[in-house]
């Protein structure tokens, strides 16, 4: 009875995956992402009988299933968390877009979110200095639509064309393959050092930025301009943006380090364990929109990825949320199988002319070939839209879905015509009728050849502290650099984003920076040329600063998520245990108790305390504060174990709260005196726990104290 059950089952299972050949009239032609054909007759041309675009994804997905419809091979993809949640949309942009997901206030959709390094491999470190891939797969009941952005909203490059001799450069070098995910190392900064339009995005990974403390703490961007596109077919530029509820927040790099040595999957287990305790991450969805008559009102290009918009001079306006709310049940089959695709798009939205997004367009349907192994890797699981998927497409290695019928072909008159393709009005795909009269040339815009201003822009954004970072953080890396020549070229190209910034570089190097930048694209002009028309240009921006580019005023009001160190031994106080701890955790964060043992400590008032975690398993580095409570002795309080605890946190800027007699340990002579100003020191005297709960909840909000660096 019980085979005959599973074979029942089985076969369930099985018929699901068969297309529906009842009511085959009512089938509508679509993409393997569910999207509605509008016509399946002419590919996407510059005129009628201009040359096929790049962009044309319809065309691109139908032409690689058929040139991959024998088994191919399959290659592993790079190291990566995800989690799943859903969408919500608070403000409908109906006069901009006719996307449902974007228009009905009523809807929950489905996602998918995909956080990971660039360069490392898959075993590599969380904490790599690195650019943070932040992938959205959007269920929508029109087909997926993937927002593969990064944690930065610029990149390192303008044309896709590039792509590879940045990432070639990057990697460990060929030779020995190393370093692994890291760029301290010569071939990425001789790239760099030729390439002047990476400029801004070397000011942002130089930065905090590239050391997020954790997913949910830093920001998501759709990197390029898009289009929405409305029932009108009117036409709005938009850039997409991501806002943490929790603000953004960063590790320094000496810690940074550490935890890759402590735990290398610090930031992929804090993502699972805020999931698995209900403290669901949470970012705001907000949007830039630019009306097209408004393109050309920048100086700067919009279709240029590396160029932000400033938010002074277009706000980033909030209309949804999305909230990730359970783990994957199996990290393979969800996590590492999950194809994003910038293709993969819905009605209302589209691409603009943005030549690293044209490249990408079709790069990813190439990667997910190659990584997993099938052109039918839509049907897997964790890629399956919830729209329904009709179309001619057959066979192919690890085929899925049983088709039945004699058609594969479309027109046909065997299958009545069926499926059918679409029209705009029901629904259809049709890519925005943008207007291209233009020679084919391979030249760069005029207007992407300002590569300084808007790197100056970040550079003169950030606080003290965090200049301080980018520079020490180029010393490191320029530092590890062997070649001379290269280090001359990056600090010349350094002098003109600033000329502090230069000098305090070239300091540490033991250098002097050079009289003149060295511009190698520039070689060739001649003596009476135009300079304006040879890249590098020079420009001097209206908008000097803007607040939304520093960390320092992001969101620091809350702990929900911080770890806390509880540091306890024999006879602690139960009672004030009790109420710090239920305290904390009220305000939704992670409190972890650390001895000298794993088992149980015992109060004054003889209940017993399990330890979570003694010294030899667990550092400072892992926890977003310390506190230290007394004992029936003060013997553990002058022990190493517990001065280096206290004293690496203290080191790495975080909030600590001692009993004042831990300062007569001379080890710890710099707390006893910045402990005299505050800056996250809290002393607890004589036991008295009033007010002091309150006082070192508000400074883990604060998240560092940067004032211990720079004092």
């Amino acid at each position: 009875m019980e085979n005959a059950k599973n074979k029942k089952e089985g076969k369930g299972k099985v018929n699901a995956l068969i297309n529906d050949t009842e009511n085959a009239e009512q089938q509508q032609l679509s993409t393997n992402q569910g999207l509605l054909i509008n016509d399946n007759q002419n590919s996407l041309k510059a005129g009628d009988r201009g040359p096929t675009l790049l962009e044309d994804f319809i065309f691109r997905e139908k032409i690689m299933h058929f040139d991959h419809e024998r088994i191919p091979e399959r290659i592993v993809h790079a190291r990566g968390a995800g989690a799943h949640g859903y969408f919500e949309l608070f403000e409908s942009l109906q006069q901009y877009t006719k996307a449902n997901f974007l228009t009905n206030t009523a809807l929950k959709t489905p996602v998918f979110v995909r956080f990971s390094t660039v360069a490392g491999s898959r075993g590599s470190s969380d904490l790599a200095r690195d650019v943070r891939g932040f992938a959205v797969k959007f269920y929508t009941e029109e087909g997926n639509f993937d927002l593969v952005g990064n944690n930065m909203p610029v990149f390192f490059i303008q044309d896709a064309i590039k792509f590879p001799d940045l990432i070639h450069a990057a990697k460990g070098e060929p030779d020995n393959e190393i370093p692994q995910a890291a760029t301290a190392h010569d071939t990425f900064w001789d790239f760099i050092s030729l390439m002047p339009e990476s400029m801004h995005m070397i000011m942002w990974a130089m930065s905090d930025r590239a050391l997020p403390r954790s997913f949910s703490r830093m920001e998501g961007f759709g990197v390029h301009t898009f289009r929405l596109i409305n029932e009108n077919g009117a036409s709005t530029f938009v850039k997409f943006h991501w806002k943490p509820k929790l603000g953004v927040h960063s590790v320094m790099w000496d810690e940074a380090q550490k935890i890759s040595g402590k735990d290398p999957d610090f930031h992929r287990r804090d993502l699972w364990d805020s999931i698995e305790e209900g403290l669901f991450p949470e970012w705001e969805f907000g949007v830039q929109l630019i009306p097209e008559n408004k393109e050309f009102d920048f100086d700067f290009d919009l279709l240029d990825p590396t160029k932000l918009i400033p938010e002074e001079l277009v706000p980033v306006k909030i209309i949804g949320k999305l909230t990730l709310n359970k783990n994957p049940d199996n990290f393979f089959a969800e996590t590492e199988q999950i194809a994003f695709h910038p293709g993969h798009l819905v009605p209302g939205i589209d691409f603009t002319n943005d030549p690293l997004l044209q490249g990408r367009l079709f790069s990813y349907t190439d990667t997910q070939l190659s990584r997993l192994g099938s052109p039918n890797f839509h049907e897997i699981p964790i890629n399956r839209p919830l729209a329904p998927v009709h179309n001619n497409q057959r066979d192919g290695h690890m085929r899925q879905t049983i088709n039945s019928g004699k058609t594969s072909y479309q027109p046909n008159s065997l299958r009545g015509g069926c499926p059918f393709q679409t029209s705009i009005e029901q629904g259809g795909f049709a890519s925005y009728a943008e207007r291209i009269d233009s020679t084919k040339i391979r030249e760069r815009s005029k207007s992407f050849f300002d590569h300084f201003s808007q790197a100056a822009l970040f550079f003169n954004s950030q606080s003290q502290a965090e200049k301080a970072h980018i520079i020490n953080a180029l010393r490191f890396e320029l530092g590890k650099v062997l070649s001379a020549e290269v280090k001359t070229r990056m600090l010349g190209l350094l002098s003109c984003i600033s000329m502090d910034l230069a000098s305090a570089v070239a300091e540490g190097l033991g250098m002097v920076v050079p009289e003149k930048p060295l511009y190698p694209v520039n070689e060739s002009i001649p003596a009476d040329g135009v300079v304006e028309d040879y890249q590098p240009i020079i420009v001097t921006p209206d908008l000097q600063k803007s607040k939304a580019l520093s960390m320092e005023f992001t969101v620091k009001d809350n702990i929900k998520g911080r770890k806390i160190a509880l540091l306890v031994s024999n006879g602690v106080n139960g009672e004030a245990f009790n109420s710090i701890k239920t305290r904390l955790v009220n305000e939704q964060a992670l409190v972890k108790t650390v001895s000298f043992n794993l088992g149980f400590v015992y109060s004054n008032d003889n209940q017993s305390i399990k330890v979570d975690e003694s010294y030899l398993t667990s550092s400072s580095v892992l926890f977003d504060a310390v506190m230290v409570l007394e004992g029936e002795n003060s013997s553990h309080l002058s022990t190493l174990s517990t001065i280096d605890f206290v004293k690496e946190a203290y080191l790495h800027c975080k909030p600590i709260a001692i009993p004042i007699l831990m300062l007569e340990q001379p080890e710890l002579l710099n707390i006893k005196v910045f402990s005299e100003n505050g800056f996250g020191v809290i002393l607890i005297k004589d036991g008295d726990f009033d007010g002091i709960t309150e006082e070192f909840i508000k400074a883990i909000a604060q998240h560092r104290f940067w004032e211990r660096e720079i004092s």
